[in-house]
């Protein structure tokens, strides 16, 4: 028997390491207690999962307090002992819906160990590829696949890796790019964690593709866990020969290292990536000459995110056209989505391309946590934008996305119902954007600042005639001005809420009124006296003393001491408080 815990970093953050040390102190003699990565579920955290003669058992939200009980189930085998834990056949949906292929090891094997990498057919792709097929035939296999960059840009990942081995230098870099600085995206984090040995050796296919001696893991310093985690493997992996020189006997030969970045968005953008890891000032370069010729050092370099590099494995030893057979014409193979906000089962999803917004936040996400009407999704972070609930039928690939005004980006999906402001939504992404600017455009460095400055007035109620045409204006011209990916897509997420959601833009600075009740300058509390009981809670909880009255008797708010904090609104019993 084998009980294994999760403990990516949502895992640990949800209390995993406490039932761990918990289980290891009730001395568990007949199994053996291990730990895996984020299998993606991590609305359900912490999971423990438990085998038994390849029966797997899988228990969810536990407490350090269920290991005596946990303890006693591996001995009795009774599962009355742990039945509230077991996960229920409506939430394993949220795997049993999903292909996977870049997350298929994740909460699966042990990500500290190379032998349980191994085990599960780890190298074998990378020993396939170094041993037995030419450079050009490793890219003619990505060519056929149809794997795009999953960085969001989604470029053919062939026709990168090709121009940097046509690139003349006997000196190449490979690159990964895992800063992922989007808010609300996860995935290249969950997969360096769980399952760092996958991206290691997609990377060194890659190397060997390109010509590359040298491979380097560009990853945000936020990210510690996945840091140490990747950090052991690549130790492993050297003292297996799996990297260094003459990689499984062959003339190959590759070193690895690692960059922890600062966390600067501009720093998912390549050549600002490059300029970080050369030890500058992190702004984006003039292209072309493109990385392919001048890139890390100026010597021919490829990047790829962490994702591209995660599938390359899988598609060496089962093939181009079994990965191209998934998705649709022009979106091949599954894409991975961090799926968070007002959803019932927020956590990582893999799905084929070609199905839509609604397969993945209705049927695998379960639909609206308050179960209030869905509203929009944010698809692509601060680069993408809003789609609406009448777009909910949207294939998820680059065209269709793409014509929504949103982008599929790295894969964070953003869920809201009808309680978000979208004016707010948008003034949120472009604090974020205004903040992350490089600042080496004017475009970008000023023009998201005012645009900030504006939302920032008409959330207040200051907004005025003419300010939704301004906003179109300034989110045009930085489009055409700015220098590079990150600044030419800033104005997205106002452009998408100003083109689905105008009206509320419109409610804002005509009516001085925020219909989803979300921005508290324009948001007044009101006691219905009918439904008072005065029971005197929302006075005891109001900061301010704003609210009057006698017990049994109905109370009233001073607006003119009201500071819209809303705690007389969530501690009402009697739905006696409205906000309007």
């Amino acid at each position: 028997m084998k009980i294994v815990i999760g403990q990516g970093s949502c895992g640990i953050a949800a209390g995993a390491e406490k039932v761990r040390s918990a289980l290891l102190d009730c001395d568990i003699d007949n199994a053996e207690i291990s730990i895996t990565g984020c299998i993606g579920m991590c609305y359900l955290e912490p999971i423990v999962d438990i085998y038994d003669d390849g029966e797997l058992t899988r228990l969810v939200k536990v407490s350090e307090n269920d290991a005596p009980k946990i303890a006693e189930y591996t001995k009795t085998k009774d599962k009355s002992l742990v039945a509230d834990l077991i996960v229920t056949d409506e939430d394993n949906e949220f795997l049993t819906k999903q292909t996977r292929i870049a997350l298929r090891r994740c909460g699966v094997i042990n990500p500290e160990e190379i032998s349980a990498y191994i085990e599960a057919d780890g190298y074998t792709a990378l020993e396939k590829a170094v041993k037995s097929m030419t450079p050009e035939e490793v890219i003619e296999v990505i060519k056929t696949s149809g794997l795009a960059g999953r960085g969001g840009a989604g470029f053919p990942t062939w026709f990168k890796w090709n121009a940097a081995r046509q690139s003349e230098g006997d000196e190449k870099y490979l690159i990964c790019n895992a800063d992922e600085g989007d808010p609300g995206a996860f995935m290249d984090r969950a997969v360096i964690e769980s399952d760092p040995h996958n991206l290691i050796e997609g990377m060194l296919i890659g190397a060997y593709a390109i010509g590359a001696k040298h491979a380097v893991v560009y990853v945000r310093a936020e990210y510690p866990l996945a840091i140490k985690r990747l950090e052991r493997a690549i130790k492993q992996a050297e003292e297996k020969g799996i990297i260094g020189n003459n990689i499984f006997g062959t003339d190959f030969s590759c070193d690895f290292y690692i960059k922890a970045g600062a966390g600067a968005f501009v720093c998912g953008e390549e050549t600002a990536l490059i300029e970080s890891l050369e030890g500058h000032r992190g702004m984006p370069r003039l292209k072309p000459p493109f990385p392919a010729q001048s890139g890390f050092w100026r010597k021919p370099s490829n990047i790829n995110n962490v994702e591209t590099f995660a599938n390359v494995g899988w598609i060496i030893n089962n093939g181009g056209e079994a990965f191209a057979a998934m998705g649709t014409e022009g979106s091949k193979g599954t894409k991975v989505f961090a799926v968070t906000g007002k959803v019932k089962r927020s956590g990582l999803v893999e799905i084929p391309m070609g199905k839509t917004l609604r397969d993945v936040i209705f049927d695998i996400g379960g639909g609206m946590k308050t179960d209030k009407p869905f509203k929009a999704v944010q698809m692509g972070g601060p680069s993408g934008g809003c789609i609406p609930a009448d777009l909910i039928d949207t294939v998820i690939d680059y065209k269709a996305l793409g014509a929504t005004g949103a982008i599929m980006g790295s894969g964070g999906m953003v869920v809201m119902d009808e309680s978000t402001c979208m004016v707010g939504m948008a003034k949120f992404f472009l604090d974020f954007t205004a903040k992350e600017s490089c600042g080496k455009c004017i475009h970008c460095r000023i023009g998201t600042k005012r645009m900030l400055e504006m939302l920032d007035r008409i959330t207040k109620g200051e907004g005025k005639e003419g300010d939704i045409e301004l906003l179109e204006e300034l989110c045009y011209s930085i489009k055409d001005g700015a220098l590079c990916g990150l600044g030419q897509t800033a104005p997205n997420p106002v452009l998408t809420t100003i083109k689905y959601f105008r009206d509320e833009y419109e409610a804002h600075i005509n009516d001085k009124k925020c219909p989803a009740g979300e921005c508290s300058d324009l948001v007044e509390y009101t006691i219905i006296a009918d439904k008072c009981r005065g029971c005197t809670l929302c006075a005891h909880n109001c900061p301010v003393d704003a609210i009057s009255g006698v017990v049994k008797k109905p109370h009233e708010i001073d607006q003119n001491k009201c500071i819209k904090c809303g705690k007389c609104y969530s501690s009402c019993k009697f739905n006696a408080i409205i906000k309007a």
